[in-house]
Order: structure tokens, then sequence, then C-alpha cells
């Protein structure tokens, strides 16, 4: 792999060093969730508190759907519309069953994400840091920071059993568990999305 998760968590320590923060609340979805758990880990006076959203401490902890994998390791797009129809593709795969498809979001993030830098081969590349990266657990239970971790129940990415792993190798992490989420953050859950991590915060900051 060209690059580990640890060496993402490094750079958001870099990014606290450019920012002259000494620490901060940490948030990570997918495999923002693992860079999270990887930075709590490396640099544990630099993270307050640890909220990890739909993440595992393993790739075989919890692995992902056939349909999932298919539908994020898709044809490569030849142009710009294209990338678009297979970004939805992609989301109504690994999103919530439980609640709409926000197509007209999904779509203008697509070309947005297109026009700065379509590159298919860093999907591969991100695999492979994840894969290489190992796992986590016997290292989580070193963790002396309030932890939430947050999951929905219908991720055919990450499957419900990467959250519950997590909490369960983080001593009094907190799990929460969504019915009818996937493998995004569906808006009508943003309130208790924020609510959780409000009240961790504030455990945090005592």
């Amino acid at each position: 792999a060209p690059y580990l998760l640890d060496d993402m968590a490094d750079d958001a320590a870099g990014l606290l060093d450019a920012l002259g923060w000494e620490s901060a609340h940490v948030v990570g979805a997918s495999m923002g969730g693992m860079i999270a758990q990887s930075l709590a880990i490396r640099h544990p006076r630099r993270v307050r508190s640890l909220t990890s959203i739909m993440s595992t401490p393993s790739p075989h902890a919890a692995p992902p759907s056939e349909a999932a994998m298919a539908a994020l390791m898709g044809p490569v797009s030849p142009d710009r519309e294209t990338a678009i129809r297979q970004s939805l593709v992609t989301w109504e795969v690994i999103g919530s069953p439980g609640y709409p498809l926000d197509r007209e979001r999904i779509a203008r993030v697509a070309g947005l994400s297109y026009d700065r830098s379509y590159d298919p081969a860093g999907t591969a590349r991100q695999l492979a840091g994840i894969i290489a990266s190992g796992d986590r657990t016997p290292l989580l239970k070193d963790i002396e920071v309030p932890a939430l971790v947050l999951h929905g129940e219908d991720d055919q990415l990450v499957p419900l059993a990467g959250g519950v792993a997590t909490a369960g190798a983080i001593p009094g992490a907190r799990l929460i568990t969504f019915p009818g989420m996937g493998h995004d953050l569906p808006r009508p859950l943003w309130p208790e999305f924020v609510a959780a991590i409000d009240e961790l915060t504030a455990v945090a900051d005592g």
C-alpha cells in the first residue's frame, strides 16, 4: 500500500499543529472513523473525545456485502455524466434503505468531486491502505478519552459488526445504532447525531 491509516492520522495531527490547536474533539465516518481511531491511538493527547461513525477496527471484523463491494469498485467512468450516474447507483446500494435517497444532493456532490479530481485509482489505494493497516483492536483498549460509536443497522459496506467491534474494544465506549441507516448520514437523523456528540463532548470537557 502506498500509504496507511497511520500516515493519514499523522496528517491530522499535523493539521492540528498548523491550526495551533493542542487538542480537538475528533469525529470520523467510514474510513475517516478508522483514521480517527488511529489518531487517538498514536496521538492520545491531541484527542479530547472520539466519535467513530459507520467504521470498524479491522477490515476482517465487518466485511462488506458482495453487492456493496461491486458498487464501490464499479467500472471507470469515461466522462462527468457517467461518473454522476455511477455515484447514484453506488449510493442506491450502500445508502440507507429506511430513508429517502437525496438524489439531487448526491448528483451535485458527485459532479463537484469529479471537477475537483476524478481519480478512480484512489479508491483502490484507500482500500489497500485499510487492509494493510491491519487490526487496531488491541491498541484501542488503551484509549482513555470518552468515546462514542454510531452505526447503521442496515450498512452493507461496513456492517453493524464493525461498530459493535469498535465499541467493544474501547473501554467505556457508548454504542448507538440506527434502524434503516446504511452507509451514509440520513438528514432526518442529524439531530440525533448532533445531540449524542454534543453530550459526549460535554462529558469530555467536564
